[in-house]
């Protein structure tokens, strides 16, 4: 009988919690401490000295010799500064160890080696981490030993956002502000902010390691970019909530373990779509712990994968054919006095706020629907969305039959006066429970759908960070909230509250009804509507990383403080740099396996065909067979061998090119078509090669053998 687990003791047991704070801190400086946390502010230098030690001496007792701040460079990834807790030995030689407020508080990691798209120079070196009280440190424990991580914000020496974090801090506070205006006019006086909940569902792929390390493109570009289709793949449906293997079961068990002990909600547990592909959903959290714990799961998977002799694929399509792996970003809105922006209660029609907030979002997306797309976009995303498998690149909203009802009545009419029912759902088993039926069904194609109390973002993707998303959705929202509250607060003051919030709903629902959309979101007609309804439908991230600086954009984004026209400017050349280098990477190294792998294997593969034919023939037998098969591989290789030089002279064209906007089309429009046209001719010749003399595990061996 395996060990019971007590999940209770072991929760947040490697985080510095409010409660261990409470236990270890005075009163009086845990009082700041909490002050500080809801209602911003700073810490004195002596309270964050006690709150130092205090951490410390946590961290000391659970094993930790260093410490670090831990931030989210540009790169969409984490970083980390080790120090030792070690300070000068006494007069007796005795080690002491220490860990001021001020190391707490501030750290300098060098700004220049980041991305930083212009804003920093490489001669100009200081940056600085800033503590983000309101994230708990936590205690990291791997082959280094036990680091105490502390979550912070990154800025450079000139006060601009290098990172993910401060920018998605900015937005949380901007929209805190804006819809406590919007609950203030429905008369919540009790409430004193707004807080922006996430909960991201995270889908991954495991394939077994030493498999793995035989696939160059996996290692150096977290995908295959070489692959003929297994003879199945998940046309049965049988993987998705499938039995879960012995092998993977083993990794969810201690996955789970290891994200529990570090506070992370994990909650949901199944296997997705496609062969060898699963998925782990959270509880919600505050955005900034959101987006923190999302990338500690990212990290914790392919931690833990490695000790199961597995490795965890997070791109958006590491196999071409089956489902890629995407993040299904829940947003939800709610004040500090327990009150849910976005639920609508039992009757949605005749909840005032509830509509005003519907109608404000819906004018958010349709008017920043361009944004909202870059949001999501990245270089792996480009395989999956819109490819009958992910919500299409045109954004819309899934409002559900009851809602796109009430608004439909609203915009016709200027009231909603009935409500369209779930009623029951009878089973036709006595033994079974006729069930209460939701009003609404979902909608899997849809990029941005109203699921009951929430939005779900479904388009961010599985490897990336979640802070963009959020910065973006956080933004647009207390933009269309700031101009209803500039509105409704003077109607109010003037005692014509009622008609101003009716007539307002009327006017954006009708302004922007045009962003609803309950159909297939995967079918052809759906892209000819949204065109005729002049919805955007921007196909690539280097199509999207315009839209950062719009005047549209950069007016929302500075009115509110998320961004400066200097660091909208720096991201978009970040972006442009990242894809081309991105690109640059896989078009390498597919170039170094055709070169070095798989045209001698074919070449000493057509050597071996050669021979047999002249061996039959010598024997009396017909050899026509042996020798069709030569043909056609030989015709196949001088294919591959053709597309292989035209990439190479892609590739070196596009080392002359200096501007970062044009060199990043250059790869989307010329560079992964010549990428492409290497990959037909292999992933044939693949078909007719022997297995034998492969030079790399297929995909069958990769997707069903783990």
């Amino acid at each position: 009988m395996s060990e019971v687990l007590n999940v209770e003791e072991i929760f947040a047991s490697k985080v510095f919690t409010l409660g261990k704070m409470r236990e270890r801190l005075p009163k009086s400086v845990y009082k700041e401490v909490k002050k500080v946390m809801e209602h911003g502010g700073e810490l004195s230098l002596e309270d964050a000295d006690v709150v130092a030690k205090a951490m410390k001496d946590w961290a000391v007792e659970n094993g930790a010799t260093h410490y670090t701040h831990w931030f989210q460079p540009l790169t969409g990834i984490t970083a980390e500064k080790h120090d030792a807790f070690v300070s000068h030995p006494d007069e007796d030689g005795k080690m002491i160890m220490e860990f001021s407020g001020k190391e707490l508080i501030k750290g300098e990691p060098d700004a220049s080696s980041f991305p930083s798209g212009g804003l920093r120079a490489t001669f100009e070196a200081r940056g600085y981490t800033a503590w983000d009280i309101t994230s708990p440190a936590f205690l990291k424990e791997d082959a280094t030993g036990v680091i105490l991580c502390i979550p912070t914000a990154f800025c450079s020496y000139k006060g601009e956002a290098l990172d993910k974090k401060t920018p998605l801090l900015r937005s949380m506070e901007a929209i805190s502000q804006q819809a406590v205006r919007i609950v203030r006019l429905f008369g919540n006086d009790q409430a004193t902010k707004v807080t922006a909940s996430v909960g991201p569902e995270q889908e991954y792929f495991l394939v077994d390691r030493e498999k793995y390390l035989q696939r160059k493109d996996l290692i150096f570009a977290g995908r295959t970019l070489f692959g003929a289709p297994a003879p199945k793949g998940q046309e049965l449906e049988d993987h998705y909530f499938g039995t879960i293997r012995e092998r993977i079961g083993s990794f969810m068990k201690d996955l789970n373990i290891e994200l529990w002990k570090l506070g992370v909600t994990a909650k949901t547990q199944h296997n997705e779509v496609a062969p060898a592909q699963h998925e782990l959903a959270p509880i919600y959290e505050t955005a900034n712990i959101a987006v923190d714990h999302n990338q500690l799961v990212m990290e914790t998977m392919k931690k833990v994968a490695c000790r199961h002799g597995m490795y965890c694929l997070l791109n958006e399509k590491p196999f071409a054919g089956v489902n890629g792996s995407g993040k299904h970003n829940n947003w939800s809105l709610g004040t500090d006095n327990g009150v849910n922006l976005l639920d609508p209660g039992d009757t949605p029609n005749e909840n005032i706020q509830f509509l005003l907030v519907l109608a404000c979002i819906l004018k958010a997306v349709d008017t920043h629907a361009d944004l909202l797309r870059q949001s999501a976009s990245d270089v792996g995303n480009d395989h999956r969305l819109g490819a009958n498998e992910a919500p299409p690149a045109i954004i819309s909203v899934f409002l559900g039959e009851q809602l796109e009802d009430v608004v439909k009545q609203l915009v016709e009419t200027g009231e909603a006066a009935h409500l369209i029912e779930g009623g029951k759902l009878a089973t036709g088993v006595s033994t079974l429970p006729d069930l209460d039926k939701d009003a609404t069904d979902r909608n899997r194609t849809s990029p941005f759908a109203f699921t009951g109390n929430k939005f779900e973002f479904r388009m961010v993707g599985s490897s990336d960070s979640i802070a963009s998303p959020n910065t973006t959705l956080n933004a647009i929202v207390a933009e269309a909230f700031c101009e209803a509250a500039d509105i409704l607060e003077p109607a109010k003051e003037a005692g014509n509250f009622e008609a101003a919030v009716h007539d307002l709903i009327k006017e954006y629902l009708t302004k922007h009804q045009r962003i609803i959309f309950n159909g297939n979101g995967y079918s052809e007609e759906w892209v000819q509507e949204a065109e005729r309804r002049g919805l955007p439908n921007i196909k690539s991230m280097v199509e999207a990383v315009e839209t950062l600086t719009t005047e549209k954009s950069i007016r929302l984004f500075e009115k509110f403080g998320i961004f400066t026209k200097a660091e909208l400017e720096s991201r978009k050349e970040v972006l442009y740099e990242t894809y081309s280098k991105t690109i640059n990477i896989e078009a390498l190294t597919m170039i170094d396996m055709a070169k070095k792998q798989i045209l001698p294997a074919v070449i000493g593969y057509t050597k071996s065909l050669a021979d047999t034919v002249i061996a039959v023939k010598e024997a009396g037998a017909d050899a026509s067979v042996q020798a069709q098969l030569l043909n056609e591989v030989s015709m196949k290789l001088a294919e591959a061998k053709t597309a292989l030089q035209e990439l190479e002279n892609k590739v070196t064209a596009a080392g002359g090119i200096e501007s970062q906007k044009e060199l990043a089309f250059f790869f989307k429009d010329q560079v992964r078509a010549a990428m492409d046209a290497l990959r037909a001719p292999v992933d044939e010749l693949e078909m007719l090669v022997d297995k034998k003399v492969w030079p790399m595990p297929t995909y069958g061996d990769l997707i069903f053998e783990v």
